[in-house]
């Protein structure tokens, strides 16, 4: 990935209504992936990624871990694989409780997938390492610094990098060591990185009627979150400048988004009505599609 400097739209900079933002406890669910092999993508995301096996019903399988799920495979063969320059799923990022975790994550995908490793990288507010799934889905595995050393430039926005990460010297250094111990999950699912035919689309959907806040802006690259987080969703146009809504393909099913409760699904919706955004609602789950046709939907957790 190429390194790129902040270049803000004047809206990052425009401090804006509560009642525009999604809620501060917002967090991403799992992911659907569409694919082909089911059995070769479990056993990628289990024996390699260490996530569990939640359940397995048909042509479908939910893994996670600790009870929470994080990537929900959906079997379907006949559809075709992505094409080049389409909109669709950059990758899909887990988030580690503490380096342990992520190392031993990292170490069993070099075990279970060695061709799969893409590279690693050190943003500053994290360090990531990335890989290819057996049917070519991004996936992301990282580990947050403390947010108290996250920084911030002259515009607010905050300050993001891809500078070299040694994978080897990752390992060495925390393969063996102990875990914190945190009584929260060894992993959630920390964002979810798409590719978007236009950026100023995106804004104008993710941030103005969806509610996010952009967190950094780097022109072919916007990210964007809730409660200060450095991002839940980032898009870019790597590749896909230009790009149409999503034809029927492997890959991408769709995105999800766990607000705390009902109040706060109810004002995103009217959020999303004000702004010309058809939604269908259920009584429980709340769906729209981007403009690329991504399919999101949101639901109360209780959080």
């Amino acid at each position: 990935m190429p390194v790129f400097t902040q270049n803000p739209d004047p809206r990052s900079l425009v401090e804006r209504p509560a009642d525009d933002l999604l809620a501060a406890g917002t967090r991403m669910g799992a992911v659907e992936l569409l694919v082909r092999n089911l059995d070769a993508m479990i056993a990628f995301y289990s024996s390699g990624v260490t996530l569990e096996v939640l359940e397995q019903v048909g042509e479908t399988a939910v893994l996670g871990r600790a009870g929470h799920p994080l990537v929900r495979l959906r079997r379907v063969p006949d559809l075709p694989p992505r094409r080049p320059g389409e909109a669709g799923l950059f990758h899909t990022a887990v988030l580690f409780d503490d380096k342990p975790a992520l190392a031993a994550a990292v170490a069993s995908v070099a075990t279970h997938a060695p061709r799969s490793f893409t590279g690693s990288a050190d943003h500053l507010y994290s360090e990531a390492f990335y890989f290819d799934d057996p049917e070519g889905n991004g996936v992301e595995l990282y580990v947050d610094r403390p947010r108290e050393s996250w920084q911030r430039d002259a515009n607010g926005l905050l300050q993001t990098a891809t500078n070299p990460l040694d994978p080897n010297a990752f390992l060495r250094a925390n393969l063996a060591a102990p875990s914190s111990g945190s009584a929260g999950p060894p992993a959630t699912l920390g964002h979810v990185h798409l590719q978007v035919g236009d950026i100023g689309a995106a804004r104008d959907f993710y941030v103005d009627a969806l509610g996010f806040e952009v967190m950094s802006d780097l022109g072919s690259a916007l990210f964007i979150a809730a409660g200060g987080y450095h991002h839940h969703i980032a898009v870019n146009t790597w590749g896909t400048a230009g790009a149409g809504p999503r034809a029927a393909a492997l890959g991408l099913g769709q995105v999800n988004i766990a607000l705390p409760d009902d109040d706060d699904v109810a004002a995103l919706r009217q959020r999303l009505t004000d702004h010309g955004v058809g939604v269908r609602h259920d009584g429980a789950v709340l769906r729209f599609d981007d403009p690329w046709g991504t399919l999101i939907q949101v639901e109360a957790t209780g959080a």
